[in-house]
């Protein structure tokens, strides 16, 4: 299979950035959301697994959606913006053999970066209780063939551990060193719980690490600066948009129920122009755009 042409220098690219520095990645829930995050002036974005259950699906986040449903959302989004794209791939969609397809797939869709996860199927929100994981070893071969499977060697393979919350911190630390080991570029350790946390595992993990600064979870709402200064390259907010969408159409649904009309609430959307604008609507020549309203 082939890759996306611009996937090659777009990981690159990713790699440079987070050389220099910490990097603020918001989720996209839709390829539109991409658009505005890259207007916005962001370095990357992140295709959260949780955010597209949710979202797109209406499906809690315990690993329901399939491989094809992935590669799709991840060659939409991809194709909708010129940023680098870090693919949430749960736990890899099965064995070994699965996981290589699963590199294979969502390198051809446009993913710049792909993260693979040690819970066991099925698996859980990584803020939830309740989470398994598969022993290191399974993990480290899972890492081991996703980095076989790669096309482009500038891919980045992320390994996220849940260890924190199942087995302990210095289980995730033992897991994490042995990613590295195996093949992963970074490590994402899922819900650390307090500031110290994540200042300690810093200090034990060398390659570029990731923060996930979610809502209403197990872990401390940090600012990018402060993470910085711990050491974090990435700093996630995978359903922050999500969330934010939802509460604010479910105001606007209120509203309309109530009055009868959405006049209320003008002033809290976005208008048609800022919509085409954000759409490219204008850069349509005329014979095009004429069917736009």
């Amino acid at each position: 299979m082939e890759t996306m042409t611009t996937t090659p220098s777009l990981a690159k690219g990713l790699r440079e950035k987070v050389a220099q520095g910490t990097l603020q990645v918001p989720g996209a829930p839709n390829a539109l959301a991409a658009k505005l995050i890259e207007k916005l002036g962001f370095p990357a974005l992140y295709l959260s697994g949780g955010a597209f259950s949710a979202g797109t699906l209406a499906f809690p986040d315990i690993g329901l959606f399939t491989l094809t449903e992935l590669v799709q959302e991840t060659r939409r989004i991809a194709s909708s913006t010129t940023l680098p794209l870090l693919v949430d791939a749960d736990t890899g969609f099965g064995s070994e053999v699965n996981v290589r397809r699963t590199v294979e797939e969502l390198e051809q869709a446009g993913a710049s970066a792909i993260q693979l996860e040690d819970q066991t199927l099925p698996k859980r929100c990584g803020h939830l209780s309740g989470k398994t994981l598969v022993p290191i070893e399974e993990m480290c071969q899972k890492i081991a063939a996703a980095k076989r499977a790669q096309k482009n060697p500038e891919t980045v393979l992320i390994a996220r551990t849940d260890g924190c919350g199942v087995e302990g911190f210095e289980s995730a630390i033992t897991r994490a060193k042995a990613y590295v080991s195996a093949g992963a570029d970074w490590i994402f350790p899922e819900a650390l719980q307090t500031k110290t946390e994540f200042e300690n595992f810093s200090r034990e993990v060398s390659v570029p690490l990731l923060a996930n600064m979610t809502e209403f979870g197990k872990s401390p709402l940090l600012t990018s600066n402060e993470l910085k200064a711990l050491g974090y390259r990435i700093v996630l907010y995978p359903v922050s948009l999500l969330r934010a969408a939802m509460f604010s159409m479910e105001q606007l649904l209120t509203t309309i129920k109530e009055h009868g009309t959405q006049q209320p609430m003008l002033k809290q959307m976005q208008t048609r122009e800022e919509l085409y604008d954000l759409l490219g609507y204008h850069d349509h020549p005329p014979e095009d755009s004429r069917h736009f309203s």
